[in-house]
């Protein structure tokens, strides 16, 4: 498992990937992670998400840039509910 720091929210993260892409005839770095998010810490998340402006650190890759959301999904679309748990898979593009 990875920590991923997105605004200085820590996600202790799975499936850490990193690829270079091409974006705008530049090559951008792409990071696709999956997390699990409790009901209880669903507002905070998707509020944090919906900013979609983001400083992204990797502590353990010595990553750190600014990114926005690239893809996004999640197995579950109601964490309102008490007790829920739900898997969130982010992709997230680095800014140019």
């Amino acid at each position: 498992m990875a920590k991923v720091k997105i605004n200085d929210r820590a996600l202790h993260v799975e499936n850490l990937t990193k690829d270079v892409i091409q974006k705008d005839g530049k090559e951008a770095l792409l990071i696709s992670f999956e997390f699990q998010v409790k009901s209880e810490d669903y507002h905070e998340i998707t509020t944090l998400l919906y900013k979609n402006d983001y400083r992204i650190e990797i502590p353990d890759e010595e990553l750190d840039f600014e990114a926005v959301i690239y893809n996004y999904s999640t197995s579950i679309t109601n964490l309102y509910e008490e007790n829920k748990v739900g898997e969130f898979r982010l992709e997230l593009i680095e800014k140019l």
